[in-house]
């Protein structure tokens, strides 16, 4: 079994925010996947599911970013699962707009949901790490991740979270080349008609088959028309 954690902040002021992409990828998985009504529990939201035959687990802690990891060790205990099968989808300052990553361990890189989880539980889990871009200044950092996409942003980012919930069951079975794979489909989609590019050349002509019958041979010239030729 799987716990699969999005990380955000509760209520509808933060819904669409640049820190809640994380709650935004658990809430597209749920619908398309046909998971439990969400419940209060861990404090948090709960949803509880299938991949196939594969139990999962969806949590979108309410503890706001800085106590992410209260909710996710409850979480843990209750359902006596590893950190090695705690997958998060977060915020990610560096990486462009539209990029996803998978990580395992490492740094939290500042990330005070990660930091908290890291802090409860270790940084033995596995990431999605969902690129939304750098505003240029780190003091400019905290402005940012809390302002709502622009609706220039909402074009890749219904993309990218169609891709997350396509490819959801793979990285649950811990296939991330499949994972990533769906959401490079939706994110950069195959051109119609790649099979060439450019007009195609022209077929060459055949020669034609050489004629079996005899060519017929020139009648004889008299002297008269031999003659007649040469002044021509």
């Amino acid at each position: 079994m799987k716990l699969v954690v999005g990380l955000g902040n509760p209520g509808g002021k933060y819904a669409r925010n640049r820190h809640n992409i994380g709650f935004m990828a658990l809430d597209r998985i749920a619908d398309d996947h046909g998971f439990a009504p969400w419940k209060g529990k861990f404090q948090g939201s709960v949803s509880e599911g299938r991949f196939g035959s594969d139990r999962a687990v969806l949590l979108k802690p309410e503890t706001f970013m800085n106590n992410s990891g209260q909710s996710v060790q409850a979480a843990m205990k209750f359902y006596k699962i590893d950190a090695g099968d705690v997958i998060v989808f977060h915020d990610e300052l560096d990486l462009a707009p539209g990029k996803v990553k998978c990580k395992t361990g490492g740094g939290h890189a500042g990330h005070n949901g990660l930091r908290s989880i890291h802090a409860h539980i270790g940084a033995d889990y596995d990431r999605v790490r969902l690129g939304i871009g750098h505003p240029g200044h780190k003091d400019a950092v905290a402005g940012y991740v809390l302002r709502d996409f622009p609706k220039a942003d909402e074009g890749w980012l219904d993309d990218v979270l169609r891709g997350i919930s396509d490819g959801a069951a793979d990285l649950a079975r811990g296939d991330t080349g499949r994972f990533m794979n769906a959401v490079a489909l939706r994110v950069t989609p195959p051109r119609s008609g790649t099979g060439s590019k450019g007009p195609q050349k022209p077929a060459e002509a055949s020669p034609k088959p050489a004629s079996s019958k005899p060519e017929p041979e020139a009648e004889p010239q008299s002297p008269l028309q031999k003659l007649m030729d040469r002044f021509r």
